[in-house]
C-alpha cells in the first residue's frame, strides 16, 4: 500500500507491504465520542460552570470587590475555532463574575506559557477573540506568566516531598482563581488541565525541575503514559501545596477534547476531585484499546512547523522529543525490538530565534563525554540562569532556556525504548545522525535495513499517518 507522511511543509510517500502494515488515524480508525454540537456548548459551559463538583459556584464565591484571575493556556494547545473551550468558557465565567458583583477594573486575564514563549498580542487575540480581546486588552488586563518578573512571583517554599514551589504572584493574591483546562491526553503525566495547568504554567523553572527531568522521566511508571506515575503525583501534589497557600481553591473548568478540539464533556470545580471524573469520559477517547498485535516497525512522519512552532520538525532536539512523544503514547503496542521509520527535512534549520539555546546544546551534546541526552543534565542550572537566553525568553518571543532540558529528558526515551530510529529524507542528515539516529533516502530503503537486522522478513508494521497533525491518542492493546 501507498500512505503519505508529514515530511516538512509537505509529504512524503512510502510504499508498505499490505500484508504487514495496519494504519491507525486517530478520530477516524477508531471514532471519537461524540461530542457537543456547537449550538449547545455555551449552554453546557453555563451549567458546568454553575454546578462545579466539590465546592460553591462563582456566584457565591465572589462578591462586589473580589480580585479575579483566569489563567488561560497557551497556542500550543485547545483549538482556536469560534466555539472552542477558552473562548466559550471565558465568557461564561465573566458573566458569572459580573452577575456576582465583580468590577471589570478588578479581573486579570492571564496566558500560563509557563516555559513557552510568552503569549504574543496576534497570539491573543487568536486564542481569545476579537470581542474578549479588545474588551481587555486596551485596558492593560491581559498579560503573560513570565517566570522571571520576580516582582510577580512568589515563594512557597517546598511541598511535603520537597519539591519547590515558586508561583505567579497575581494569581496568588487574587481572590478567585479560575484555571481553563483542557483534558487532553499528554504524553507528560496523562492529562492537561487541573494541576496540571497550574503545576508548569504559572510556575518557574526551579519548581518545573522537581518533575521534568530524568530521575522522573525515566522511571518505569513514565512509559508507558498513564494517570498513576511520580510526575502525575507531583503535579497534584504542587497543585494542592498552592491551594494551601492560597487559602483557597482553585475553580477549574476543563473540557475534554476530540482529535479536533470540540468538547466532549466540560467539567468545573474543585481540581482534586473534578480531574478524576473528566478522566472517565478522557480514557474513552484517549486510550484507545484497538491493536490486536504488537508492532515491530512503527512508521510516521514529522512536519516542519507542529506542536512546540515552526522548526519542532528540524530541531534535532525537538525531533527527539517528538519522537520520545510518539514512544510514550504507543508503548502498550510495541514490541520489544521496535523501530521506528520517520520523515524528516531535517534541514538544519533550528530557528535560534525561538530556541536561541539548543543549537549551543547539540553542539555540546557532541563533545566533552557526554554519551547520552541525560548526561547533558548537569548543564541545567548553568543555562537556565544565562542572562542573555532569559532576556530573550522574556523579551524576544523565545522559549525560557531550561525548556530545553525537558526536551532532552523526554528526547532519550525514544532510545530507551527502541531498537533503533530511522530518519528518512534528511537533506542535513549528519544532524540526525549526531543524535544517534540512522539515516536513509526513503522509506523503503530503511524498511529493507530495518528487517535485515532488526525485525526479519515478516515484522508488524504500524502505519500512523497525520500523527503530529491531529489530536493524539495513546494506542492499547484490543483487550
Amino acid at each position: 500500500m501507498r500512505i503519505d507522511f508529514e515530511y516538512g511543509t509537505g509529504v512524503m510517500g512510502a510504499e508498505l507491504p499490505d500484508e504487514l502494515t495496519d494504519v491507525f488515524i486517530p478520530g477516524k480508525t477508531v471514532p471519537d465520542p461524540p461530542y457537543i454540537p456547537e449550538d449547545l456548548v455555551e449552554d453546557k459551559t453555563r451549567e458546568s460552570v454553575r454546578n462545579p463538583i466539590g465546592m460553591e459556584p462563582l456566584s457565591r464565591l465572589a462578591h462586589k470587590g473580589s480580585k479575579a484571575t483566569i489563567v488561560i493556556p497557551d497556542i500550543v494547545k485547545g483549538g482556536t475555532q469560534p466555539t472552542s473551550h477558552r473562548k466559550v468558557s471565558i465568557k461564561v465565567i465573566l458573566e458569572e463574575l459580573y452577575a456576582a458583583g465583580v468590577e471589570k477594573k478588578d479581573i486579570l486575564l492571564i496566558f500560563s506559557n509557563g516555559l513557552h514563549p510568552r503569549t504574543n498580542v496576534s497570539e491573543m487575540k487568536v486564542i481569545l477573540g476579537p470581542e474578549l480581546f479588545g474588551e481587555f486588552h486596551g485596558t492593560g488586563q491581559i498579560i503573560s506568566h513570565d517566570s522571571e518578573d520576580y516582582e510577580h512571583l512568589v515563594d512557597l517554599g517546598c511541598t511535603a516531598r520537597g519539591d519547590r514551589v515558586i508561583m505567579n504572584k497575581y494569581v496568588y493574591d487574587s481572590d478567585i482563581a479560575v484555571l481553563i483546562g483542557h483534558t487532553q491526553g499528554n504524553p507528560y503525566g496523562g492529562y492537561s488541565g487541573a494541576y496540571k495547568h497550574c503545576a508548569t504554567g504559572i510556575t518557574h523553572w526551579r519548581s518545573i525541575a522537581t518533575h521534568h527531568v530524568p530521575e522522573v522521566m525515566h522511571r518505569q511508571d513514565f512509559v508507558p503514559v498513564s494517570g498513576t506515575s511520580l510526575m502525575r503525583s507531583k503535579f497534584d501534589e504542587i497543585g494542592m501545596y498552592m491551594e494551601e497557600c492560597m487559602g483557597r481553591k482553585f475553580f477549574c473548568c476543563d473540557a475534554v477534547l476530540d482529535t479536533c478540539s470540540r468538547q466532549i464533556e466540560i467539567n468545573s470545580g474543585y481540581a482534586k476531585e473534578m480531574q478524576a471524573l473528566s478522566w472517565i469520559t478522557a480514557d474513552k477517547r484517549t486510550y484507545v484499546h484497538w491493536a490486536e498485535k504488537k508492532y515491530d516497525i512503527m512508521v510516521f512522519g514529522m512536519p516542519q512547523d507542529f506542536h512546540y512552532g515552526n522548526g519542532m520538525g528540524t530541531n534535532p532536539i525537538q525531533m527527539m522529543q517528538a519522537l520520545s512523544a510518539q514512544v510514550i503514547r504507543h508503548k502498550r503496542v510495541m514490541s520489544d525490538r521496535c523501530v521506528i521509520i520517520c520523515s524528516s527535512i531535517c534541514n538544519g534549520y533550528f530557528h535560534d530565534e525561538r530556541w536561541p539555546y539548543l543549537r549551543e546544546l547539540y553542539d555540546l551534546f557532541q563533545h566533552d563525554y557526554n554519551q547520552i541526552l541525560p548526561d547533558m543534565n548537569r548543564y541545567g542550572e548553568y543555562f537556565a540562569t544565562n542572562s542573555e537566553y532569559i532576556r530573550k525568553y522574556r523579551f524576544a518571543g523565545a522559549f525560557h532556556p531550561f525548556h530545553g532540558f525537558s526536551m532532552m529528558s523526554c528526547g532519550h526515551i525514544a532510545e530507551m525504548n527502541t531498537a533503533a530510529i530511522y530518519i528518512v529524507g534528511a537533506q542535513e542528515p549528519g544532524i540526525a545522525r549526531g543524535m544517534g539516529l540512522k539515516t536513509r533516502a526513503s522509506f523503503e530503503e530503511a524498511l529493507a535495513d530495518a528487517m535485515k537486522k532488526y525485525t526479519g522478513n515478516q515484522p508488524n508494521i504500524l502505519a500512523l499517518p497525520m500523527a503530529f497533525k491531529l489530536g493524539a491518542v495513546h494506542l492499547c492493546m484490543k483487550e
